[in-house]
């Protein structure tokens, strides 16, 4: 039995085109996970071997646990993360866990900015921080590579613009 399929159905409404994010983010956090962490093994096991005795020491380990379990955490978050430039809106959706969708109307947004910090500069990416008329609507895209944060910033603002002059 045929139940049909979005070709056959009729079905006009467009998918929107996702984008995710690119690789630089994952790294980028992943060593900030490991280089935090692995000072934090080395920190407790010192401390706990000199005054604790060498067999709590190895509760130095327990930071090594979570560092694997935040690597795949970390891999699963990046994943999630994705954005769409529809004709009216901007769409940006993620997590794993508490599956989250912003919808950002181009016609809403008053202010859009790229930033980087020194960690992010030094790893080749930008966030993308968009400002609406609300303030509880306020979106960020993090880890876009420069040139990408900036065409999507420039085009944010040309599409925001020619929407809220019809305001």
């Amino acid at each position: 039995m045929d139940t049909g399929s979005a070709e056959t159905a009729g079905n006009t409404a467009a998918e929107p085109v996702w984008t995710g994010l690119p690789p630089g983010l994952l790294r980028m956090r992943r060593l900030l996970l490991v280089v935090w962490l692995g000072l934090l093994t080395i920190a407790l096991g010192l401390l706990l071997g000199v005054f604790a005795g060498a067999a709590w020491a190895a509760f130095a380990l327990l930071p090594l646990a979570l560092m694997v379990w935040g690597w795949r955490m970390l891999g699963r978050n990046w994943r999630s993360w994705r954005y769409a430039e529809r004709a009216d809106d901007l769409l940006i959706s993620r997590g794993v866990l508490f599956r989250e969708e912003t919808v950002v109307p181009y016609g809403r947004m008053q202010l859009v900015e790229v930033t980087s910090g020194p960690v992010e500069r030094h790893f080749g990416l930008a966030s993308v921080q968009l400002h609406t008329a609300a303030a509880a609507t306020d979106a960020c895209i993090p880890g876009l590579d420069p040139a990408e944060a900036e065409r999507l910033r420039d085009r944010l603002t040309e599409l925001g613009e020619a929407r809220s002059a019809g305001l």
